[in-house]
Formats: C-alpha cells, sequence, structure tokens
C-alpha cells in the first residue's frame, strides 16, 4: 500500500451507497485508498485491529444496526490512538439534534448525503482536499455543516 495515499473509510450499512461511494472516489481520480465496513461494531474491529493502518477520514453513517454512528462515534473519540482520525458524518439525516450531538461529541464534519452521484462526486472531493489541520484547529458550528 502507498503511504502516500489518502486512506478512507466508509461505515455503512446500505449496500447501494458503499458501492456508490466506491465508484465516486474511483471516478475522482484522486490518490485514495477506500475500505468499507458494514456497521460500527466492524469499523471498530477494523481500526482496533494492530495489523490495520489507520485510516484519514472516516466517513460515518448514523443509522446503522449493532453499533450505530453515535455510539461509534463516542468509542472512536474515547480512544488517544484514533485522535488524528478525521470524522466525517454522512448521513441522510439532517436533523438539528443529530448536527448538535455529533458536534458535540467531536465529528469534524456533518455531511447530509448527497442525492445524485455528481453530487456526491463534488462532496468527496471537497471533503478529501480539505487541509484539515487548518479546518479542525477553528473547528466552529458554521463550518461543521457541509453546504454544497
Amino acid at each position: 500500500m502507498q503511504h502516500d495515499s489518502i486512506l478512507i473509510t466508509l461505515a455503512d450499512d446500505d449496500e447501494d451507497d458503499r458501492l456508490f461511494f466506491i465508484d465516486a472516489f474511483e471516478e475522482l481520480k484522486i490518490n485514495t485508498v477506500v475500505n468499507t465496513v458494514n456497521n460500527g461494531r466492524e469499523l471498530l474491529n477494523y481500526i482496533n485491529d494492530p495489523e490495520t493502518i489507520l485510516p484519514n477520514i472516516i466517513f460515518l453513517d448514523l443509522n446503522m444496526p449493532i453499533l450505530n454512528g453515535i455510539e461509534s462515534l463516542k468509542e472512536i473519540k474515547q480512544n488517544e490512538r484514533f485522535k488524528d482520525i478525521v470524522i466525517a458524518i454522512y448521513s441522510t439525516s439532517s436533523s438539528d439534534q443529530d448536527v448538535e450531538d455529533t458536534f458535540v461529541l467531536g465529528a469534524n464534519i456533518y455531511i447530509k448525503k448527497p442525492s445524485n452521484f455528481d453530487s456526491l462526486k463534488k462532496v468527496l472531493s471537497e471533503i478529501v482536499t480539505i487541509n484539515w489541520q487548518y479546518h479542525t484547529s477553528g473547528l466552529n458550528k458554521d463550518t461543521f455543516l457541509l453546504r454544497l
């Protein structure tokens, strides 16, 4: 595996959403390695595996079985080993409560799942090209919810 790639993990229980996500990155031609898991438990098992090279960005769906996005986010943020991983909430929900809860729990950005493939590519391109070191130093509610 190349170390100059952006390592991305998507936790989402919807198979179509996972496939669109992978296809979008393939079309973007950005140097990424994309891994997907079906739920929060699989995500935590994956990132806690000592053999795993930790992702740079985790896209985290909120509504998943077994361990949902909020529960997963809490566990990730409690572990010092994961402090440098960017967490992008990636959900069909745009409820103020979900946005508020994930912001307070330490997610880096909140994205409402785009309704079409071109919008998805635009959103993903935007996320992977953000200078996260700068972005997270001034994290505030105005920059938390991504609007494209």
